[in-house]
């Protein structure tokens, strides 16, 4: 068995797919339109590897709001491949004022930095 894909609502569609084009290179695909379910649109982003992320959206989806923790996903962890690679997108992610923690190592040895997407998901960058 293998992981295929994870699904993310986000109350920006477009804002959403071009943050994970320009923070990770992501490859985007063509816009989904259920037919069954009217108003849910649907765009998958492709990492390099690894399993896809499904970005979704409906009238019905609310912001995020002020909740730090909830049920339901904390993170998603994506490894980037090295240090270095950590600091680079760190830096980048910090001048788009997305950055929440800058790169350190945790106490379970990963080297890792914390950033958000634009509607608040945390997303750890390890090595």
């Amino acid at each position: 068995m293998r992981l295929t894909h994870v699904a993310l609502w986000t109350s920006d569609l477009e804002r959403a797919c071009a943050f994970w084009v320009e923070v990770f290179g992501a490859a985007a695909g063509s816009l989904y339109a259920s037919a069954r379910r009217p108003g849910f649109v649907s765009r998958f982003v492709s990492l390099v590897e690894g399993p896809q992320i499904e970005l979704m959206t409906g009238p019905w989806v609310k912001p995020k709001g002020d909740q730090e923790e909830r049920v339901g996903w904390a993170h998603v962890a994506i490894s980037v491949g090295s240090e270095e690679a950590v600091r680079r997108l760190a830096d980048r992610t910090s001048e788009l004022g997305a950055l929440v923690s800058a790169p350190r190592w945790t106490g379970d040895g990963f080297y890792e930095a914390v950033i958000q997407d634009p509607d608040g998901n945390l997303i750890e960058i390890t090595s």
